[in-house]
């Protein structure tokens, strides 16, 4: 535990001291969150109702999808995880290291905006902060699971690139982050519900905003066992390195991550219908 708490402190100290995980930790959510806020808020007044929980992903996932998968990647192709194997680190509790110090570089970030947005934007704040910090939790797990399962799968950091935006610029674009799921043609509003930022802004709303929601206590266990499924695949396709010939499953495996969004996208379907 003493030696998983000091790799813990390290890789939260890396987070802040490397040029790029701080940019995208910290320097590209706040960013975005300033300039989204001010452009946003004069073209859509709306976007000013959702904009702490839709920020607060948006900085989930600049960390989770943007920053991790890369770092895993450079990590096990430069040997840096065989040393790890050799010092009987388990491969469950290496990657366990970055899920956590992305979740909480993003709570972080989460607690500027909260407390930032209302005082600069006139942003709405959570009326319900437990449920708020519960949505954010099983938001983060699920996104930070799905980072990590793409720096174990992506051969190189070209490949992190593309794996990460299939699934950034789709929640950012679909996710209802910047316009509302209801807007959207039915088509692609199904659709949006393989996308974990679906359910966290119908989360949201329902169980901290005080909105309008479908089904938010759906919407957050789809999150907690899409993070879960991510994170077990994770683990069962960990390679120390790229000469690794010890995989214990083919990467195609990975696409059953998308297995509890599917499952909410049918039960979604099989309501309608009924």
């Amino acid at each position: 535990m003493k030696a998983f708490t000091m790799h813990l402190g390290f890789e939260l100290r890396v987070g802040i001291r490397n040029k790029t995980l701080m940019l995208m930790n910290y320097l590209f959510p706040l960013g975005g969150y300033l300039m989204f806020g001010a452009l946003l808020g004069e073209i859509n007044p709306g976007f000013l109702i959702t904009i702490v929980p839709a920020m607060s992903l948006f900085a989930i996932m600049s960390g989770a999808l943007l920053g991790m998968p890369d770092t895993l990647v450079s990590a096990r192709n430069a040997g840096v995880f065989r040393s790890f194997k050799i010092n009987g680190v388990p491969a469950p509790s290496l990657l366990s290291i970055p899920v956590i110090t992305s979740m909480l570089h993003a709570l972080l970030v989460t607690v500027v905006i909260a407390v930032t947005a209302p005082l600069i934007f006139s942003g709405e704040a959570p009326v319900n902060w437990a449920g708020f910090l519960l949505v954010f939790l099983a938001s983060a797990f699920a996104l930070a699971g799905a980072g990590a399962l793409i720096g174990v799968v992506a051969a190189n950091t070209r490949s992190t690139v593309l794996l990460s935006q299939l699934v950034f610029l789709p929640s950012m674009i679909l996710g209802g982050l910047m316009l509302p799921a209801s807007i959207l043609p039915p088509t692609l509003a199904q659709v949006a519900l393989l996308l974990p930022t679906t359910h966290a802004m119908d989360a949201f709303a329902g169980l901290a905003m005080g909105q309008a929601a479908t089904q938010p206590w759906w919407s957050l266990a789809i999150l907690v066992a899409g993070g879960a499924v991510a994170f077990v695949l994770a683990v069962a396709l960990f390679s120390w390195d790229p000469k690794n010939a010890t995989r214990r499953a083919h990467p195609a495996w990975a696409l059953l991550a998308l297995a509890p969004y599917a499952a909410g996208l049918i039960a979604s379907f099989s309501s309608a219908v009924n």
